[in-house]
């Protein structure tokens, strides 16, 4: 069978002697948020993976009341393939125990005929030698122990050369999200009022999204808040290091007038720092890009915060 080549998903350029893989608007179009960095597995490492998160409206709504719906029914499951291709492999292997989690999470391997896409944490309903078209059904997506309690569900993605091991954690090639996707950075000041409030987490409803439905958008990394900053991505400081996606990659990184880390081209390693909401430490901030809203998530499974709540956000360094 003659493959051929798709333009979403290859790119010239290169990153540490690497071809990066663009991931296009047709790519992303069935995924309101997505973000390379917020991950604390190796295969995010330099951006080299993008998750997808396939949900309906605005992540940010409550479920019940002002609560947001944790549950597993109210979870979005639906598993649209960010590829197309033909599906060469599928694998299950065993998942950390966790009490909200599956025992078990999958691998579905598409030849896109220039890379292998590998596309986890989704249920295969596909089987080798099954073509399947930007869209089409890959199967239910699950919630398996690779999941940390405040983390939605979506859809992992990361490309290698053909002739990889698809199976490997690690070895992917970087990803970048093409321009013509649009991507805006929002300038952030530190504070807000709580919106939605989870078991672990809670959403606040500032920064206001400059365009919903037109473009992606995410925090700016320093206070200017001009789209040639970029957008800070990856969870801050939770996770070992983020990134600045877009144009800009200033050396020295702040948020909301401070400064939180040091970038490397476009790949961010947080200061050791202190995430203080209205004075109390927290986990840290979930930071991605959305499409239809923006807003800050919090990461605070031991604090409590009520909706309504002014809260004012900022970093102490840890020395």
């Amino acid at each position: 069978m003659v493959r051929r080549s798709h333009p979403e998903y290859l790119n010239p350029r290169v990153s540490d002697g690497r071809t990066m893989v663009t991931v296009g608007p047709a790519a992303l179009a069935r995924f309101p948020r997505f973000s390379l960095y917020n991950s604390p597995y190796a295969a995010h490492d330099a951006g080299c993976a993008i998750d997808l998160y396939p949900h309906r409206g605005d992540w940010r709504e409550a479920g019940d009341g002002d609560e947001a719906n944790d549950s597993d029914e109210n979870r979005e499951t639906a598993a649209p393939s960010p590829v197309a291709g033909e599906v060469v492999a599928t694998r299950t292997v065993e998942a950390p125990p966790k009490p909200y989690a599956a025992a078990h999470d999958h691998l579905v391997v598409v030849d896109t005929g220039d890379h292998l896409a590998r596309v986890l944490h989704v249920d295969p309903a596909v089987e080798p030698g099954d073509e399947v078209a930007l869209g089409d059904s890959l199967g239910e997506m699950v919630r398996s122990g690779f999941f940390a309690p405040w983390v939605d569900n979506h859809l992992h993605l990361g490309f290698r050369e053909r002739d990889a091991n698809p199976y490997r954690a690690s070895g992917s090639l970087p990803v970048e999200v093409a321009p013509s996707a649009g991507i805006a950075g929002v300038p952030w000041d530190g504070t807000g009022t709580v919106l939605v409030r989870g078991d672990t987490y809670v959403v606040l409803d500032a920064p206001d999204h400059p365009a919903p439905g037109e473009r992606f958008a995410g925090i700016a990394p320093d206070p200017s808040g001009t789209e040639d900053d970029g957008v800070l991505d990856g969870g801050l400081p939770h996770y070992d290091g983020g990134g600045v996606l877009g144009d800009g990659s200033p050396e020295t990184v702040s948020l909301a007038g401070q400064g939180v880390g040091t970038a490397a081209g476009r790949t961010v390693a947080w200061d050791d720092l202190t995430v203080l909401a209205n004075g109390t430490p927290i986990t840290g901030i979930s930071l991605f890009l959305a499409r239809e809203a923006l807003g800050v998530k919090l990461v605070c499974p031991d604090v409590d915060f009520e909706v309504g709540e002014a809260v004012e956000v900022r970093f102490e360094t840890d020395r």
